[in-house]
């Protein structure tokens, strides 16, 4: 519920500031205005919700994961930071809103919205022409601009560093997009080809920030460096000279290890790592070396009983029976030396009891 509620009030503060700081025209719109906004306001909260869950994803075997106070977008609202953390809140919630409407647009949600058919009947490559019906990301991109970007009212460095972000968000929607054809020819061979283009599923969109995450660049600027006409002309001219496509950021990351309440951070002492279980990545495997072994602290296994249906049968008329199957688990978390020290001597002498007592 609370992340709803986030989500939503990250809508309302979108279209506060659309309202009191942004006049615009974009070609091809039926309406304008308020009620313009409204037509795309629910997809700008799934949007949103989109990339707060695909940045808990993609950090969530990582030290710092994705805190609920890292969603707050304006700096005036408590994103104080200016980290390589923040440059990614910034790009992939710019991606998750320009995303949705992308697709919503589509999916046909949209009456003033349809297929980018603006390159049909062009040469696109060898054998192959641009046809069919492309998902049209251009619009997607316009109308998402105008929702997240509206929330940096400021000339400042970390403005501009939002601003950049958000940026190369959107670019990374268009960069991920996938091509998809049709073969044309006389008894199914294929002459020629008809293109068009998809959006990925945005988990390649994540994927793709993540990676710009960990190569973010730092920009250098001035300390003290005002709000005067030549300092933003300065900051202008630095970040123009940045290529779109890659994260930036202004300062270092503090210590995600150590608990930190100035700043919201919780530390990683008892958070839950994984050791084992198919599939896993070897960036997964290492999380209890990450966020245990290089924190300074202990992993400490845990054993839980889970108890869930299974077994369901449906019985005439109209009922579903089902057993309860019972399923013992281990767990290992990230924990104080001496607790676990502590936790081990306590099960001992648990146990030794146990065998006295039989």
């Amino acid at each position: 519920m609370l992340m709803h509620l986030e989500v939503y009030y990250y809508v309302f503060i979108l279209m506060t500031h659309m309202r009191s700081c942004c006049s615009w025209s974009v070609n091809n719109f039926l309406m304008t205005g308020p009620k313009a906004y409204l037509i795309y306001s629910s997809s700008v909260a799934a949007g949103a919700q989109s990339g707060i869950e695909e940045c808990k994803y993609q950090f969530a075997w990582e030290r710092w994961n994705c805190p609920e106070r890292a969603l707050q977008l304006s700096t005036h609202n408590g994103l104080r930071s200016a980290n390589r953390e923040t440059a990614f809140v910034h790009a992939i919630s710019s991606a998750g809103v320009m995303y949705t409407l992308t697709r919503n647009c589509s999916l046909g949600d949209f009456d003033n919205c349809g297929c980018d058919d603006t390159r049909n009947g062009q040469r696109g490559g060898p054998g192959w022409l641009w046809g069919g019906c492309s998902d049209n990301v251009g619009f997607g991109e316009v109308i998402s601009k105008q929702f997240v970007d509206a929330l940096e009212t400021g000339q400042d460095a970390r403005a501009a560093m939002n601003l950049h972000n958000n940026e190369a968000g959107r670019r990374a929607v268009k960069g991920t997009m996938q091509r998809t054809c049709k073969c044309h020819g006389v008894s199914g061979s294929c002459t020629t080809q008809t293109c068009w283009l998809q959006l990925p599923d945005f988990r390649e969109v994540g994927t793709y920030l993540k990676e710009k995450y960990q190569k973010a660049l730092k920009v250098d600027l001035l300390r003290g460096a005002g709000n005067s006409a030549a300092s933003r002309r300065a900051i202008a001219e630095t970040f123009s000279s940045i290529s779109r496509k890659e994260l930036v950021h202004l300062e270092d990351s503090p210590d995600y290890c150590l608990e930190n309440k100035t700043l919201g951070l919780a530390g990683t002492e008892g958070r839950e790592c994984i050791k084992k279980g198919k599939s896993l990545s070897r960036w997964e495997k290492r999380s209890c070396k990450r966020l245990c072994g290089e924190c300074g602290l202990a992993v400490e296994e845990r054993r839980a009983e889970l108890v869930s249906s299974c077994n369901c049968k449906f019985h005439w008329c109209c009922a579903v029976k089902c057993d309860q199957c019972r399923k013992t688990v281990t767990k290992y978390y990230c924990v104080k030396k001496g607790k676990k020290a502590q936790s081990a001597s306590h099960s001992q002498r648990k146990s030794l009891r146990l065998r006295k007592t039989h």
